[in-house]
C-alpha cells in the first residue's frame, strides 16, 4: 500500500464524518429513521436480557436440561496414577433466568413503541416502577407506559423532551375545542368540553396556569359561546377580556347572582329537552339550541373562605349553586374551568364535593402537597409524582388527566396578556348580552352544525 493511498483513509473517514454530521444537522428526521433508530434497537435486543435483570423484570424457571457429569473412575491399574475421569449424561433440573420477550421496536418522531409480553405474575405497574431504570439503561429522555392488554404492556420510549419548546399549534376549528399546547408523546394538546366537561386548573404563581386561562379565552373568543368570568381578585385578572365577556363577577355576591341565574338557565334547558324528546341540548334542532355557557373561574378558595360566621350561609349557598352546575352543566352546555393556587380538604367539604365533578385536571406546580393529591391523588400515583418533580424553571409544563384516567405530561403555548386581550377585543361582536343567555329562546348567534366550524 503506497503513501498516497494511506493518506485517502483518514481523509475518507473524516469526509464521512461530516457529512454524517451535516446529514444529523440538515435532516435530523430522516437521520433518525436511517441512522440512529436502527443503532438503538439494536443496542436495545443485545442488552435486554442484562436490563431486564438489572430492572428485577426477569423470572426464573426450571427446565430440563441434559448435562455431563464427570465421575472420578479409579482402576487397579490407575491406583498408583493419577485418577480416571468419565463423563456420563444425565438429565436434570436446572433454574434458567428468562427476561420477558420483546416484540419489534417500532420507531417514532420522538423515539419509539415497543410491546413487552408478562411473565406470569407481572403487571404494568411493574414496568411503571422500573421506568426510570429502563431509561437511564436505554440513555433515552424518558420512558412510559402507554397502553397495555390482557398479558402485554406497551413502552414509550422519547430521545428528548418535547416540551423544551413548544410551537403554535392551529385551531381545530371544532365548537368547544381548544389546543392550548402540546403532549409529552408529542401530539397536540387539545381540550374537547363536549368530552371532557369541566376543567381544575391547579398551579402556584408563575407555574403557567394563568397562562392555560388567557390560551382557552383565545381559543373560544372566534367560536359561538358565551364566557363568564369569576374573578375575586378584584377583576384585575379578567377585566380585560370584558369585551368578550356576558358576564363578570367581582366579588362573592356577584357571583352567587350569576349562580342563580345559571341554575335557572339549567332549568329552562332541562325543560326544553324535555318537551323535544332531546336527551340533551346537542339532540335539539338547530334553531332551539341554546348557546354553549363555558363559566372561568379564577382563584376559587376566594369562594369558600370565610373570615366570620356571618359569611357561612354566603359560603354554602356558592358550593351548593357551584356543585349544582357542574353536576348537570354537561348534558345542557354549560362548562366550569376552576382555577387555584390553593385546593385543599380545609377549604371545607364543598369543595371536596366540587372536585369530584370536574373530571378533567391540570396540575402545574404547585407549593403544597395537598394541591397535587386533590387535584391528581384520586388517579395513577405516578401522575402524582410526576405533577411534584415538575421543576420552577418550567413554567407552563403540567401534568393533565381524563376522565378516561389515563394521565400526560402537557406544557401550554405561551399566550401573553396583550393577545388575550387582543382577541376579546376582535370577537366582541360575537358577546351574547347575559340577558339573552338566561332568557327564553335561544340567542341568535352563528352555530357551527355538526360542531363544525363554518
Amino acid at each position: 500500500m503506497t503513501d498516497s493511498t494511506l493518506l485517502l483513509v483518514p481523509g475518507g473517514l473524516a469526509a464521512a464524518a461530516v457529512g454524517l454530521w451535516a446529514w444529523r444537522h440538515w435532516r435530523p428526521v430522516s437521520f433518525w429513521y436511517a441512522v440512529e433508530f436502527p443503532v438503538k434497537a439494536l443496542r436495545v435486543y443485545l442488552t435486554w436480557m442484562h436490563v431486564a435483570s438489572g430492572c428485577k423484570l426477569t423470572r426464573r424457571r426450571r427446565r430440563w436440561r441434559l448435562t455431563l457429569d464427570a465421575l472420578p473412575v479409579v482402576g487397579l491399574a490407575a491406583r498408583s496414577a493419577a485418577t480416571v475421569v468419565e463423563q456420563r449424561r444425565r438429565l436434570r433440573r436446572i433454574d434458567v433466568e428468562r427476561a420477558p420477550r420483546l416484540g419489534l421496536l417500532w420507531p417514532t418522531a420522538l423515539g419509539w413503541r415497543v410491546h413487552v409480553k408478562l411473565h406470569d405474575g407481572q403487571i404494568p405497574g411493574d414496568y411503571a416502577d422500573a421506568s426510570e431504570r429502563l431509561a437511564h439503561a436505554w440513555r433515552v429522555h424518558a420512558v412510559r407506559v402507554v397502553g397495555s392488554k390482557p398479558g402485554r404492556v406497551t413502552l414509550a420510549a422519547t430521545m428528548r423532551d418535547p416540551l423544551t419548546k413548544v410551537a403554535v399549534a392551529p385551531e381545530t376549528g371544532e365548537l368547544l375545542t381548544v389546543r392550548p399546547g402540546k403532549l409529552e408523546n408529542g401530539s397536540d394538546w387539545v381540550i374537547d368540553f363536549k368530552t371532557v366537561p369541566h376543567l381544575l386548573n391547579a398551579g402556584a404563581t408563575q407555574s403557567g396556569k394563568s397562562n392555560l386561562a388567557n390560551a382557552i379565552i383565545k381559543g373560544l373568543a372566534p367560536q359561538p359561546v358565551a364566557l363568564v368570568g369569576f374573578d375575586l381578585k378584584g377583576g384585575v385578572e379578567f377585566t380585560p377580556y370584558a369585551p368578550r365577556l356576558s358576564a363578570l363577577a367581582t366579588s362573592r355576591k356577584e357571583c352567587v347572582d350569576i349562580l342563580d341565574d345559571l341554575v335557572g338557565e339549567l332549568g329552562n334547558r332541562m325543560a326544553t329537552c324535555r318537551e323535544h324528546g332531546a336527551r340533551n341540548v346537542w339532540g335539539l334542532a338547530e334553531g332551539l339550541r341554546p348557546v354553549p355557557v363555558v363559566v372561568l373561574v379564577d382563584e376559587v378558595a376566594e369562594l369558600f373562605l370565610m373570615a366570620d360566621k356571618s359569611e357561612k350561609d354566603e359560603v354554602a349557598k356558592t358550593g351548593t349553586a357551584l356543585l349544582r352546575v357542574a353536576q348537570l352543566g354537561r348534558a345542557f352546555a354549560v362548562y366550569l374551568i376552576v382555577c387555584g393556587q390553593r385546593i385543599g380538604s380545609d377549604l371545607g367539604p364543598g369543595v371536596t364535593a366540587l372536585r369530584s365533578q370536574l373530571s378533567g385536571r391540570v396540575c402545574h406546580r404547585v407549593n403544597d402537597p395537598e394541591t397535587a393529591t386533590m387535584t391528581l391523588g384520586d388517579l395513577d400515583p405516578a401522575a402524582l409524582d410526576a405533577a411534584r418533580a415538575i421543576p420552577a424553571e418550567t413554567p407552563g409544563v403540567a401534568v393533565i388527566a381524563g376522565q378516561d384516567g389515563s394521565w400526560h405530561r402537557a406544557r401550554s403555548v405561551y399566550v401573553s396578556e396583550h393577545e388575550a386581550e387582543q382577541a376579546a377585543r376582535d370577537f366582541a361582536h360575537l358577546t351574547p348580552s347575559w340577558e339573552s343567555v338566561i332568557s327564553g329562546p335561544p340567542t341568535a348567534l352563528p352555530h357551527w352544525p355538526d360542531g363544525q366550524a363554518a
